[in-house]
């Protein structure tokens, strides 16, 4: 018999081994752990919203479940308007294009590629600025030495969910007349002492990812705070249409679909119970690692009172000169013991051929960011994860 009680159910049964991150020659081996895998409700719960779909015979266009999942993660997060997607880099571009950023984009250079490319695809030219060392996102203190006549926006990335400041970054903004948008990438339901971090600046984007804490096998969105910013948003999102026969804007087609959206409706209901999780995990991993020599994490999400509610949506630790091993070494004799960890990331964007040229990629300029991205290794957390799986994890780290 199914056992359909979420409060019961082993999180190992709702988690399909062969998922994108394992490779497919170790799919079915239960010894493998990964460094992430997608949290999975029970497939017989699905089976209405997909009959409800063939019954309403709209797949897209939003549709019915488009328009309960804008409405439900709204209430959910806290915040006033939600726009979907069908993936967060089509809902990065689109962002730029909504606030019509033009000239030069002040950016880190400590993310995954899609936010600077959402950049190039928009024309715009990234300026990068070093990061902080206690949180890995952008170094507000370096951001208004970057500031020229062309500059007209601030693209900042909560990285591991850790929220930027954004109370400097917004006093930047407010005295040079520049429009911020934060990459949200991982911070789905982070809040700091007042609420949802995605209240901040312009525009947030979010990612629904497969690998995301929350996801909707592709997909992403966009947080904006008016009804007229979201119309636009929404035209350009669906080629521009305002109407059957009135065009307004050179849009895309970046619309969530109605088997996402349903999913993403499903994946509600269990998606405090995942972040319970991750949450568990984080202390695990913290009441092991914290006293390695020559091992540093990153600051608990309670620390300082700061953060209310954290993700967990990963878990980095940098490996520093006084750990008996260097970084590389560590990743592969993990790997060798099936544990797929991940250096993320690395290498820096500014290292790639498309921005190398770029003089602010300077290695130079950006001394902390080249640090971390070398020392950096993200260790497994999902909510499938067992604890005996990362006391092993925590075992192979004490060299």
């Amino acid at each position: 018999m199914l056992n359909n009680d979420p409060m019961t159910r082993p999180y190992s049964s709702v988690i399909n081994p062969k998922m994108l991150t394992t490779p497919l020659s170790h799919a079915g081996n239960s010894d493998i752990i990964t460094v992430t895998k997608p949290y999975l409700p029970p497939l017989e719960e699905f089976i209405p919203y997909l009959e409800q779909i063939w019954e309403n015979k709209q797949l897209t266009n939003n549709a019915y479940y488009h328009q309960r999942l804008e409405e439900a993660l709204a209430s959910y997060l806290g915040v006033p308007y939600i726009s979907l997607f069908a993936n967060a880099t089509v809902a990065l571009i689109v962002a730029m294009q909504a606030l019509r950023v033009t000239g030069e984009v002040i950016t880190t250079p400590y993310s995954f590629v899609a936010t600077t490319h959402s950049l190039l695809w928009n024309h715009l030219r990234p300026v990068f600025v070093d990061i902080d060392p206690v949180t890995c996102n952008i170094n507000p203190n370096l951001i208004e030495q970057a500031i020229t006549p062309q500059t007209t926006a601030i693209l900042p990335v909560h990285v591991y969910g850790y929220p930027c400041d954004h109370q400097a970054i917004a006093r930047i903004s407010d005295a040079y007349g520049l429009h911020t948008i934060y990459d949200a990438a991982h911070a789905f339901a982070v809040n700091d002492n007042e609420g949802s971090i995605l209240r901040y600046g312009d525009l947030s984007v979010l990612s629904f990812h497969a690998t995301k804490v929350f996801n909707t096998f592709e997909g992403g969105a966009i947080i904006s705070h008016d009804i007229k910013t979201k119309r636009r948003i929404d035209y350009l999102k669906n080629f521009g249409f305002a109407d059957e026969v009135t065009v307004v804007a050179p849009g895309i087609n970046g619309k969530m679909n109605e088997v996402q959206a349903a999913f993403g409706l499903l994946q509600l209901k269990y998606v405090d119970e995942a972040i319970a999780r991750r949450q568990e995990i984080d202390r695990l991993y913290r009441q092991g690692l914290s006293d390695i020599k020559g091992l540093r994490l990153l600051a608990s999400y309670v620390d300082d009172n700061q953060f209310l509610q954290s993700n967990c949506s990963y878990f980095p630790i940098f490996i520093g000169e006084d750990y008996p091993i260097s970084r590389d070494e560590l990743y592969e004799k993990l790997k060798q013991k099936n544990i797929f960890s991940r250096r993320y990331f690395y290498p820096l964007i500014t290292e790639l051929p498309m921005y190398r040229a770029i003089p602010s990629s300077n290695r130079r300029n950006l001394p902390v960011a080249n640090q971390m991205a070398n020392e950096v290794l993200c260790l497994p957390i999902y909510p499938g994860l067992s604890d005996e799986d990362v006391l092993r994890i925590i075992d192979e780290l004490v060299v």
